[in-house]
């Protein structure tokens, strides 16, 4: 299995046409480059998030295009600290243009949503996201099945279906 990083999975949020959704399932993820504002975030201090501005940049240019990037994102609860964190950053990026919404973990399970993180690019192309057992990211593998493109065309539907915008989720 050959997977996606650095400027080859990057290329994918420059050349979708459409559409850009993500499934997130984990309760946590390991980023250098979030820790730093992780351990802000929960001591209560301010931090103006250096590693989440390209993103919020990109964000605004697509969706200034016509581009739609969403996402779900389902939490156990109670939250984590890393979900709390997730919330509040989401602030950010529902303001660039990119829209989150949450599931929690019981109703994604009723709904027989999958236990792993995916990208969809424009319901056509499907990227697998891979994870080590310490929540960093290994890389993107490319799904070119038909039939499992479609089943998480249709794990995306049922997903956003059921999930709570960002904000109401917040409350």
């Amino acid at each position: 299995m050959s997977l996606l990083l650095g400027d080859e999975f990057g290329e994918l949020f420059r050349t979708f046409k459409h559409t850009a959704f993500r499934l997130e399932v984990r309760d946590r993820y390991d980023s250098a480059y979030e820790n730093s504002s992780l351990q802000k975030f929960v001591a209560g201090e301010d931090d103006d998030l250096p590693w989440m501005q390209d993103w919020l940049v990109m964000i605004r240019e697509a969706t200034s295009k016509g581009l739609r990037f969403s996402r779900v994102r389902v939490v156990s609860l109670p939250l984590t600290d890393y979900s709390r964190f997730g919330i509040w950053c989401a602030q950010f990026t529902n303001g660039a243009g990119e829209e989150i919404r949450y599931l929690t973990r019981d109703v994604a399970g009723q709904e027989g949503l999958p236990n792993h993180d995916y990208w969809l690019f424009d319901s056509r192309k499907l990227i697998r996201m891979h994870f080590d057992d310490a929540d960093r990211f290994l890389g993107g593998e490319l799904i070119e099945d038909p039939s499992e493109i479609v089943q998480h065309n249709y794990w995306r539907d049922v997903a956003w279906h059921h999930a709570v915008r960002r904000d109401d989720f917040a409350t």
